[in-house]
């Protein structure tokens, strides 16, 4: 199962305990899933239309526990080779229907006419906190998904309108929590990238297992991170140690060949044999080796001047 669908699965069996909360959340879901079939005498059949199993199933429980309404649900194939199914809700009982809408506030019982299935859900559903964070359980459920943590942190809620995009920003930015939008193709995708921010989320909406889930792993991705930059620090630093003592003892050696260490001062001879006899000692392990001993200053100061004696042999 990928982490997406366990956080889905996780949603499923939450729902608020709240008449409100249950409207906030069944609203979410019905602009992105619903349909509503009109007749001229303003007899609407509603329901929820889905190839997710988990949605059908969220919204027959918000329905029963709301209004106290079994809809009629059926099962068939998307297409006669598909072997996927589309799961279809429906409330044809014109009174419960008008019910529903005016609920979710998809009717204007003064002028007697109902909205459109995707229209963004009225604020009036979302004036708590709680009914916001049902909302976005309920927009996750029909439209959200993310990637699996492990390779990277990403998650997105794919909207049909402009107008349901910047609703789901506006939610999220009550909750302090900054998204962005893109247009994809025809659809526009609200999308989070930092992994802190899809932690907040995961809480908002209530999704504490896979929130630790995604804690543990986000842990265990930084400590390895770290334990690579200091390998890869370390690595560096042995390797420029490694360059550095290789060019000194070319140093030394052309001095010893062109010049002579009789010639040389007793430090800067010192310090030119000790290198050769120590070619892989670092700065630290020559100072200590040095008679009288000498900083790493004075170590780095002497073997720099063997290397600008070497340079200046070479010139001339």
């Amino acid at each position: 199962m990928s982490f997406s669908k366990q956080v889905k699965e996780e949603l499923l069996s939450m729902t608020g305990s709240a008449r409100h909360c249950q409207l906030a959340e069944l609203a979410a879901i019905f602009q992105f899933c619903g349909f509503i079939w009109g007749t001229e005498d303003c007899r609407p059949v509603i329901g929820i239309s889905t190839e997710n199993k988990t949605i059908s199933i969220k919204c027959f429980t918000l329905l029963k526990k709301t209004f106290n309404i079994y809809a009629s649900v059926s099962v068939k194939k998307h297409s006669l080779k598909s072997k996927s199914f589309i799961y279809v809700l429906r409330i044809e009982d014109y009174r419960k229907a008008n019910e529903v809408l005016m609920a979710l506030k998809l009717f204007d019982d003064v002028k007697g006419s109902y909205g459109r299935a995707d229209s963004v859900v009225n604020s009036v559903l979302l004036k708590s906190s709680c009914c916001k964070r049902a909302y976005l359980r309920g927009v996750y459920l029909a439209s959200g998904s993310m990637s699996n943590p492990e390779k990277g942190y990403h998650f997105e809620f794919v909207c049909d309108k402009q107008e349901q995009a910047e609703k789901l920003l506006e939610v999220l930015r009550d909750f302090s929590i900054e998204a962005k939008e893109v247009l994809r193709k025809k659809y526009y995708v609200v999308y989070l990238k930092d992994g802190e921010a899809i932690v907040d989320l995961l809480n908002i909406m209530g999704a504490h297992v896979a929130l630790m889930e995604l804690e543990n792993t986000r842990i265990v991705k930084e400590m390895r991170n770290s334990i690579n930059r200091r390998v890869n620090c370390e690595a560096a630093n042995i390797t420029k140690t490694v360059n550095a003592a290789v060019k000194q003892v070319e140093d030394i050696l052309y001095i010893q060949k062109h010049l002579g260490f009789e010639r040389l001062p007793d430090n800067l001879k010192q310090m030119a044999q000790l290198r050769l006899d120590y070619p892989d000692a670092t700065l630290r392990e020559l100072s200590e080796l040095s008679n009288p001993p000498v900083g790493k200053s004075g170590v780095n100061h002497r073997l720099r001047k063997l290397s600008e004696l070497a340079e200046r042999l070479k010139v001339n």
